[in-house]
């Protein structure tokens, strides 16, 4: 089974710059949406639908802001929206579905790029779906948790670690959150695969960035420890570009 995570900033911007030409080309059975901006009605469903696939949608209250989608050829046994806290369930950062044998849940983690306040909003985020998370897998060993993280958990993981040390997605504090997220059992399955340096899922508008390859690896596929034996590969496809990130793949068997 493949299965595709993909910050699309903006479901609709997307489809324009060719992003259903692209995912009918790569055919992945799942594919996880973050930051669609959309209600599921201000798009051509039948566009998906006429690839197989059938459509799971948590937008955002607030218009044209954050949401996540699921897209999926496989009829899930039950589908959960959010995870029972209005504060982020009303800015629809998180979606599961439950299939046979594991459950994927696509998460658009907070960013603390705009100031002190919604950085507090983020680490009040990150401990409580670092708690949901060690709950869901007391009942559910096998997640795969993907989408944009908004953080570079290591130095390999960013073009520039020493000027962007205070930058937020790379403080201290974020880069402790993820060594016990990974150390309470989630593989970060690209690392699983490949140890080298300057893989990157996001890039700045600025600068011409994406060309010079100055980018941020904030976006993952991270799975329990106990799917370990079933992943096949992960890795990042930089090659589409229908957004300020690109996907992520991830093969299980």
């Amino acid at each position: 089974m493949k299965i595709v995570s993909y910050n699309v900033n903006g479901i609709r911007a997307a489809m324009n710059k060719g992003f259903v030409d692209w995912l009918k080309a790569v055919n992945p059975e799942v594919v996880g949406l973050q930051e669609v901006k959309a209600d599921e009605n201000q798009i051509d469903q039948s566009i998906f639908k006429d690839l197989g696939y059938e459509i799971y949608w948590y937008p955002a209250q607030k218009k044209g802001y954050s949401g996540v989608a699921i897209l999926s050829k496989v009829t899930p046994k039950s589908v959960t929206h959010g995870m029972g806290l209005n504060k982020y369930d009303d800015e629809g950062r998180l979606l599961e579905l439950e299939f046979d044998n594991f459950s994927f849940l696509s998460a658009y983690f907070p960013s603390g790029t705009t100031g002190d306040i919604r950085q507090s909003f983020k680490y009040e985020f990150l401990d409580d779906i670092y708690g949901y998370m060690q709950d869901l897998k007391k009942t559910k060993p096998n997640l795969i948790l993907s989408g944009d993280y908004n953080i570079c958990h290591k130095a390999i993981d960013i073009h520039n670690p020493i000027s962007n040390k205070n930058s937020s997605g790379f403080l201290p504090e974020e880069r402790a959150w993820m060594d016990k997220f990974t150390e309470s059992g989630f593989t970060d399955t690209f690392r699983h695969f490949n140890s080298d340096p300057h893989h990157y899922t996001w890039w700045s508008y600025r600068a011409n960035a994406r060309v010079k390859n100055l980018g941020w690896r904030i976006d993952y596929h991270m799975a329990t420890s106990e799917m370990n034996d079933r992943l096949k590969s992960s890795v990042i496809l930089p090659e589409a570009k229908h957004s300020d990130h690109c996907p992520i793949l991830l093969e299980i068997a």
